[in-house]
């Protein structure tokens, strides 16, 4: 996910968008640890995903707060 995109999303939908990530980086973990999963970096893409979301969603509180 690119930030450009990120950053058109609205507050809700970005904390949607994070439980979501937090869900699937959870799942493949699990996945990770059962030896489902070949594909281990997906999780450090997926956690760096969510620190973008993390980062704009502070981001518009603070304008928000202002």
């Amino acid at each position: 996910m690119k930030i450009a995109d990120i950053r058109k999303l609205t507050t809700t939908e970005l904390t949607k968008e994070s439980s979501k990530l937090r869900d699937e980086i959870v799942e493949l973990k699990r996945n990770k640890v059962t030896g489902e999963s070949q594909n281990v970096r997906l999780v450090k893409h997926k956690r760096k995903d969510l620190a973008r979301v993390l980062t704009v969603l502070g981001e518009q509180l603070i304008k928000e707060k202002i």
